[in-house]
This record gives C-alpha cells, structure tokens and sequence, in this order.
C-alpha cells in the first residue's frame, strides 16, 4: 500500500492531468482515474477544495437536469504545476529504482561482457 503524504502527491497529479483534458464534474473525474488509486468521493471532494484554494484549478456551477453541478477546470496555474510534477519523472523513477537495487528487490544491472579469445 502506498504511503499516504506519497499517494496525496500523486492523486492532485492524476486530478490535475485529467481536468487538463477538459473540464469535468466529481463523478466523472472519480470515472477517469486510475482504479488502482481507489480514489473515492471522500477522498475526491477535500482535494479539489484544496487545489482550488491552491488556484490550481477553478469552478463554475451550472444546473444539469435540475441539479446544480459543479465543472471544475485547470488554470494556467495548474498547468504549470502538472508540467512541473511531469519533469519530477526521471527523478521520481531513479529513486524507486535506488530503492528496489537497495533493498535487493531487483537484480543490479550486469556488466557487459568482456570477449576474450582462447587460443
């Protein structure tokens, strides 16, 4: 299971890149996300309440059969978080590799392999 502070990072990731395809409404963001990421309405509500107090990302309510929806959508601030989190990964992927080699999960990679002629 993924530590919770790590998961939160990439959870606001995951919003953010799905709300940089357009605009969208809880529901339909829960639908998008990965299901490995479990991501629920409790869990959903309070992050997009902190990434628009972060300005990260904006709303707009409109009515839809009846109801009063709110769209939520990506600001140029967003964006260039979600651009900076994307330049994270090659260090995001050489500190699982380090972990994996450290705690001997994964086999180190091999030399190459020297050609000697035998006479």
């Amino acid at each position: 299971m993924m530590d919770a502070q790590l998961k939160r990072g990439f959870l606001d990731a995951c919003v953010l890149a799905t709300m940089a395809q357009g605009e969208s409404y809880g529901y339909q963001i829960i639908k998008d996300m990965l299901p490995s990421l479990d991501m629920s309405e409790s869990t959903l509500y309070p992050l997009l309440k902190r990434l628009e107090s972060k300005g990260l990302i904006k709303v707009r309510k409109a009515e839809h059969n009846g109801r009063l929806r709110k769209y939520y959508s990506l600001t140029e601030k967003g964006r260039v978080n979600l651009d900076d989190f994307l330049q994270s990964k090659q260090e995001i992927t050489d500190v699982l590799v380090y972990v994996e080699r450290a705690a001997g999960l994964s086999a180190p990679p091999c030399p190459p392999a020297h050609h000697t002629e035998q006479a």
